[in-house]
């Protein structure tokens, strides 16, 4: 009988980290859980935990760690809180570890998971967007492999098995748009929260929706891609696909385009990270194209929609200067979220913050965890004077 394999989920309540369990909870024997973290939903980490398991059940907010134990407690799972357990876990090392977290809050336990030499199921674009430079060092240095969860990079991860990227002429990722993607500037204007955090393919957190609708996860996706896949800024593109069925595409010399094509469910990205290199069964029903009729595809629009510039710009100067735009993203989508600025402010803020504040080069994830920081800071002082 062959042996579980071991795996770690960080954000293990999150969308992504609800559909790994769920892959993980129909493959009985296969698994074996070390480490489930959670942000703050301590009741939901606990169920979790006790029912996989798991060594180790971490929540981020230190304060929620007294609901956390007395959840946990007879279960035999250990219990601990605060951002230094959530290291400490993903630095027991997992055969797996699908690096899940929302945010930068997520850039030290990837590293220390990275630190293990393990493979990384990377669904935390912050990461390399960040710190990609850093992060790509540091997986090449402890032997890791990164395994990209993203329904894009993991569809140009499928579409590159085989070949030489030398003979790659474009890489394009595909963008639904989100649900903004037909409204004139004078309604983006007046977007609300609500209305915003309404995609029309996905589900996914407030957080991630809010960045599909302003075309900023597209931006991150560029970057991350960069990093993943180096054939150079030039031959990335993104083009507007509403369906969400071809997910990204991939163009050799020779003329040949290849696309990978599945369901808008995250579940079949997750498993091909869990099963690389083979494959597993997903209980996502198969296409059926017939059914879908038509496959569209539009250009972008930056003028609408200018985050996809900001990215480029950021990845062409390098640096810190994609920290800055994700510090500053996050800050400015928190605020809308809040009611505090308007939708079209999000991408006015980030530029505002981005031409103000050019940081040295990163050497290391403390310089990145800094840069951050104080883009944070700058990004927060422009709304209390704005």
């Amino acid at each position: 009988m062959t042996e579980p394999r071991t795996l770690s989920v960080l954000g293990a309540t999150g969308s992504v980290g609800a559909s790994t369990l769920d892959l993980v909870r129909r493959q009985s024997g296969a698994w074996r859980i070390v480490a489930l973290t959670a942000h703050s939903n301590a009741i939901e980490l606990a169920r979790l935990a006790h029912e996989f398991s798991a060594e180790i059940a971490v929540v981020a907010d230190e304060a929620r760690l007294p609901e956390l134990r007395e959840a946990l407690a007879g279960t035999g799972v250990e219990a601990a809180g605060g951002p230094a357990a959530l290291v400490e876990a993903a630095a027991r090392g997992a055969d797996v570890t699908v690096a899940a977290i929302v945010g930068c809050a997520g850039l030290a336990p990837t590293m220390a998971a990275i630190e293990q030499g393990g493979v990384i199921a990377l669904a935390n674009k912050e990461a390399l967007v960040s710190a990609g430079e850093v992060m790509t060092a540091a997986v090449a240095r402890h032997g890791a492999t990164l395994l990209p969860v993203d329904s894009e990079h993991n569809a140009i991860f499928q579409c590159l098995q085989g070949n030489d990227a030398q003979h790659v002429h474009w890489i394009t990722l595909t963008a639904s748009g989100g649900p903004f993607r037909d409204w004139s500037w004078e309604q983006l204007t007046a977007a609300t929260p609500a209305q915003a955090i309404k995609h029309p393919n996905w589900d996914m957190g407030a957080k991630i929706s809010v960045d599909s609708a302003t075309m900023f996860n597209k931006g991150l996706e560029l970057i991350e891609a960069h990093h993943l896949f180096p054939v150079g800024l030039d031959r990335l593109r993104i083009i507007v696909h509403p369906q969400s069925i071809v997910h990204s595409m991939v163009e050799y010399r020779d003329g040949s385009t290849l696309a990978q094509l599945g369901p808008s469910d995250m579940r079949v990205p997750i498993a091909s990270a869990l099963a690389w290199p083979q494959r597993m069964d997903t209980p996502c029903e198969p296409l059926d194209l017939a059914a879908i009729g038509e496959l569209t595809f539009r250009s972008t629009d930056e003028e609408r929609f200018p985050a996809t510039r900001l990215a480029r710009e950021a990845a062409q100067e390098g640096g810190g200067i994609p920290a800055v735009l994700n510090a500053a993203n996050e800050v400015a989508v928190a605020a809308f979220l809040d009611g505090q600025i308007s939708f079209t402010r999000i991408a006015a803020q980030v530029e505002h913050v981005l031409n103000a504040y050019v940081p040295p080069p990163p050497g290391c994830l403390s310089d990145v965890l800094a840069v951050d920081s104080e883009a944070r800071a700058r990004a927060r002082q422009l709304m209390e004077t704005a």
